[in-house]
């Protein structure tokens, strides 16, 4: 199977990969997986498929960098807890 060449389609796989930390090819995976679930099988609605996950990400994008934040912070009760002598 031949991997589709639009520069558009390509662009919008790399912002998916990079909102989900991951490889471009494991982001267009993900897009086949979804357009062959749904029955898309055309270069557009691939494209479209793809425009519409990076839409759902960037709106849960905020969530998760806070959820992040708040889960790197150090409590007061063990700010000063060495694993390590």
């Amino acid at each position: 199977m031949a991997g589709i060449s639009d520069r558009a389609y390509s662009t919008t796989c790399g912002r998916l990969a990079s909102l989900l930390g991951v490889s471009l090819a494991s982001a267009r995976r993900r897009v086949e997986i979804r357009a062959a679930q749904a029955g898309i099988r055309d270069g557009a609605g691939k494209l479209a498929l793809a425009e519409s996950l990076v839409a759902e990400l960037e709106i849960d994008a905020s969530d998760h960098q806070g959820l992040l934040t708040a889960q790197l912070g150090a409590l007061e009760s063990e700010a000063n807890f060495m694993v390590e002598d």
